[in-house]
This record gives C-alpha cells, sequence and structure tokens, in this order.
C-alpha cells in the first residue's frame, strides 16, 4: 500500500477529525490533526479482508472457539518479541484503557496509591482518579533531552498506601524504548514496595532502527508473581476502533483475580475486532509493519529536523512510537502563548503536555502517523508560527 494517499476522514465520525474544532477551535477544513492517537493509513489488506469476509457471510453472532486468535497473539509475541504466551494466559479487553481500569479494579481498593512515571499517557490519571484511587506521580528525570528514571528519589516518595504501579513501555510520551536495565530497575522497585507492576506495551511493534524492544516479562520472570502484561494490535495496525486489547497474565493468582472481575462486570470481546487481530497477527501482518516503521522513521527525520532548527523548540529523539514531544521552554513564552501559536497561528491540534502530568507544562504532543505530504505542511506552518525567534 501507499502511506503517501491522502484520506478524507472528515464527516466519518472520526474523533480526531470531528471533534477537533469543537475542542481547539480549529477547522478540520483547514487544521491538521495532530492530536488523537490513531493513523491516517489503512491497515493492511489481510484485516481488511477479514472484514469483507465477515460482510459477505452477512452474519453478525456471537464469537465462539478463540484457539485461533490465541494462537495468533502467542505466534506475534514469539516471533515478534522473543517472549513466549501461554495460550490460557491472554483476557481480551474493550482495549487498554478497559484494560487498565480492569487492573485497578481487581487489585486495587479505594484510596490506594497507584504510581505513574511523569509525564505519561493521560488516561492511565483519569480512570485510577474515576476510580476513587490516587495517581502518585514519580516525575521522570530529563537529561540531555531524554528521559530517565530516579528510583532513590521514588523510593522516598512510597508512603505504604501504593498497591500498584503502571509502567508505559515503550513510553508515551517521549518515545523512550526502556533498556533491560532499566526495566530491571522498575521490577525491582515493585518488589521493593510490594506493588502490582502493569506493564503496557501497547507501541511495542512501532520501534526505530537502532533501538529493541524488551517485553517486561522476559526481562524480570522473578517477579511474575506480581505482574500484568498489557499488548494490543490497536496502535500497530491502525484499529484502535476495534477496542481490543490483550491483558495477559502468567501468574495463576492474579489471573484468577482478573479474570473475576472480568465475570463480575460481564466482558466479551468485540467479534469485528477479534476477526481483525487474528488477520493483523501474520506473516502478512507482519511485513506490512516493517513498511510502516520506515515510513514513519521518514516522517520523524523530516519532523525533527525542522523543529530543532527553529530557536527554543526541541523535538525530543524518538526511540518509538508515532507521538513526537517538543519542549518549547527554550522560546522564553508562556503556555498559553506558544500553544495559541501552534493551534491558532499554525492551525495544528495537537495534546497539551499538562494533561500528561508533572514535567509535561512546556510541552506539546504531535501525532506524525500521518502521509508525509502533512508532516512537510505542519512543519513549514510551525516555521511560520515561530517565524519572530528565527
Amino acid at each position: 500500500m501507499s502511506f503517501d494517499e491522502i484520506i478524507d476522514r472528515r464527516g466519518t465520525h472520526s474523533s480526531k477529525l470531528d471533534n477537533m474544532e469543537k475542542i481547539y477551535g480549529v477547522s478540520p477544513d483547514e487544521g491538521i490533526a495532530m492530536w488523537v492517537a490513531d493513523m491516517d493509513f489503512r491497515p493492511p489488506a489481510c484485516v481488511q479482508q477479514a472484514v469483507e469476509r465477515m460482510a459477505a457471510h452477512g452474519i453478525y453472532g456471537y464469537y465462539g472457539d478463540d484457539a485461533d486468535y490465541r494462537a495468533a497473539i502467542c505466534w506475534w509475541m514469539q516471533n515478534r518479541h522473543g517472549w513466549r504466551v501461554d495460550p490460557s494466559w491472554i483476557f481480551s479487553t474493550h482495549g487498554l484503557v478497559n484494560g487498565t481500569a480492569l487492573c485497578v479494579d481487581a487489585y486495587t481498593e479505594p484510596g490506594d496509591g497507584i504510581v505513574l512515571f511523569t509525564p505519561v499517557y493521560h488516561a492511565f490519571a483519569r480512570v485510577i482518579r474515576a476510580a476513587g484511587r490516587e495517581v502518585i506521580e514519580c516525575p521522570l528525570a530529563l537529561e540531555d533531552g531524554r528521559y530517565s528514571m530516579d528510583f532513590d528519589t521514588y523510593d522516598g516518595m512510597m508512603t505504604g498506601k501504593e498497591r500498584m504501579v503502571i509502567l508505559c513501555s515503550p513510553h508515551n510520551p517521549g518515545g523512550r524504548v526502556w533498556t533491560e536495565e532499566e526495566l530491571k530497575g522498575v521490577a525491582a522497585f515493585a518488589e521493593r514496595h510490594e506493588l502490582i507492576l502493569v506493564s503496557d506495551e501497547i507501541h511495542h511493534d512501532l520501534v526505530y532502527p537502532g533501538n529493541t524492544h524488551i517485553p517486561m516479562a522476559t526481562a524480570a520472570p522473578a517477579i511474575s508473581d506480581r505482574m500484568v502484561m498489557m499488548t494490543a494490535a490497536s496502535k500497530t495496525f491502525n484499529i484502535a476502533g476495534s477496542h481490543v486489547g490483550n491483558v495477559i497474565i502468567p501468574d495463576d493468582a492474579l489471573r484468577a483475580r482478573f479474570a473475576a472481575r472480568m465475570g463480575a462486570l460481564g466482558i466479551s470481546p468485540n467479534s469485528f475486532g477479534l476477526f481483525m487481530v487474528e488477520a493483523a497477527y501474520s506473516p502478512e501482518g507482519a511485513a506490512w509493519v516493517d513498511e510502516l516503521v520506515a515510513y514513519l522513521d521518514g516522517n520523524r527525520k523530516i519532523f525533527d529536523d525542522a523543529i530543532n532548527v527553529i530557536p527554543g523548540l526541541r523535538s525530543m529523539p524518538m526511540e518509538s512510537t508515532y507521538l513526537a514531544w517538543v519542549d518549547f521552554s527554550g522560546t522564553g513564552m508562556e503556555r498559553d502563548e506558544f500553544t495559541a501559536r501552534v493551534e491558532k497561528g499554525a492551525k495544528i491540534a495537537v495534546n497539551h503536555g499538562p494533561t500528561f502530568g508533572k514535567g509535561g507544562e512546556q510541552f506539546l504532543r504531535f501525532n506524525l502517523g500521518t502521509p508525509r505530504a502533512r508532516i512537510e505542511e505542519a512543519v513549514q506552518r510551525m516555521a511560520q508560527a515561530f517565524g519572530d525567534l528565527q
């Protein structure tokens, strides 16, 4: 397929396009949507064909016998990530925000503390607070424009009321691919403070050359009795609307607790999503992902090269994801000013840094999962919007 194809998503109930003017005051007719984390690309043909086979059959009943679906997940994790998954470990949730909420419900109580390494994906904190738990923000250290962890500081922040830590691996925003040493550090932190460790690895397939994603389950198998893994095909294949995520739990006792909550809430998966995931996790899907990552890598280079020549702006070097994290602190501007220049001047809708927690105040997040022509247009608009700094 051609990732350069411009697909008009206006009027299709696209959250990214059809909510843009209401939220940002940026018209989809003249603006560029770079906020919601879905891509503007069709999925591989194998996924489209799976949906077409469903439509041709014309019966949309309950899905049964998910052995092939589970096998496809196991094949993908083994072949793409070197991680052996037993089919019985897999639960299917309505995406990983739902998976996160279920983990919070299954393993913590109201009033418990849940640790996040911030700035991090905003839905985590939203779900935690909505469940009546407390968000414990452990700020990432920013060293030479790159995030790292400071466990000595984090240890000093713990009060004993914490019950869970949620890791985003690779990290969103910023695109850090955590090293094996860092992952072991998170595992040791969880063990020291007797925390359930939930590792959200939804971006694990979108890793750029020179970097290797390591699943937490392979980095720290010794703490499998407190580990929950979360993966999904949704970001990889741009099928987020299917609302299917995998919660993978190696430990029998943790798995039983999660199964009890799934049963109590009556959660069962969407058949469209199961068919799509099974088709995606295949050799054809793998070849498509390789092409996608190469294309996104080109977008990343164009974006970073253009943004980093604007005085005061710095795009964090991305090791993974298609979500660029731009630091505006060097401009000396207040947040309202640089945000207005992007949204009102350049007419680009982006995610606001503070929604990701402590450390995000001077940042904006840009979605690069779009045809290259839009990236080129966006960086031209940014250069004009901040032209007085040149």
